[in-house]
């Protein structure tokens, strides 16, 4: 049997304060949530475990793991360890290193993988009856993208706490926006959580975000609060106006 591990109230505090701020989940959502077995997605799973058993809100909460099919990456152990937690569980098995070889062209691999994962779980939330999908990007992870859009594209862009999809069938949650890499860490070593290693074999090929996270590292040497003002400056970019702008329009009904 699984053991449910609360992160620090403090974590749990920013969590809930994204949750808020971005209207993340509500009474009656069925929330899928994204587990690659690793330290963001592990401790999300722990996280929304903590908000459905103590929130003032109902919500289901299903977990699904998008299955490579590559020697490096073992998630069978995943399997039992998510429902002994008692949290329903889907696999989706799909190569897709081998449908890279076929299909990439002008893209890196990552961006390749991130968008066939996103469009497997897309289609598993919508064959079970969810209308969120829930992942584990962090405030790194969102500081990161914001400068490679800025120096790469010349658009002031960032990932977006929550949104609707292209299709409006499905909404898309981050609920660790405010929360840094290392907390999630620290949190990962502490419960020593069965984090399985994620070994991708197109990892290599990916070299402007491993770039940005030291470009980060530096500056926040010299400026400590770097962070806490990229987070303030960030806000305005992780919203989705269509979807508030569709909010708004229910709430006038």
């Amino acid at each position: 049997m699984s053991e449910y591990i609360k992160p620090p109230k403090k974590f749990l505090r920013y969590v809930g304060r994204a949750i808020a701020d971005f209207e993340m989940i509500k009474g009656g959502d069925r929330v899928l949530m994204g587990l690659s077995g690793g330290k963001d997605s592990m401790t999300l799973l722990h996280t929304l475990i903590h908000f459905q058993r103590y929130a003032p809100i109902n919500f289901e909460l299903g977990v699904a793991t998008v299955d490579p099919m590559v020697e490096e990456y073992d998630m069978s152990s995943l399997k039992d360890y998510v429902e002994g937690l008692g949290v329903t569980y889907f696999v989706e098995k799909f190569s897709i290193f081998e449908q890279a070889k076929i299909s990439m062209k002008n893209e890196a691999y990552c961006a390749f993988c991130s968008r066939i994962r996103r469009g497997m779980l897309y289609t598993a939330a919508r064959r079970e009856g969810y209308n969120i999908l829930a992942l584990g990007q962090h405030l790194d992870d969102l500081a990161e993208s914001f400068l490679m859009s800025a120096f790469y594209t010349g658009k002031l862009e960032t990932m977006k706490a929550h949104y609707v999809n292209d299709a409006g069938d499905l909404r898309i949650i981050r609920p660790f926006v405010y929360i840094r890499e290392r907390q999630i860490t620290d949190f990962a070593n502490v419960a020593q959580l069965p984090l399985v290693e994620d070994n991708c074999p197109g990892a290599v090929s990916q070299k402007q975000r491993p770039y940005m996270k030291q470009l980060l590292a530096r500056e926040e040497r010299v400026n400590p609060n770097m962070f806490l003002s990229l987070r303030n400056a960030l806000k305005p970019l992780m919203g989705d106006t269509n979807y508030a702008r569709a909010s708004r329009s229910r709430d006038d009904l």
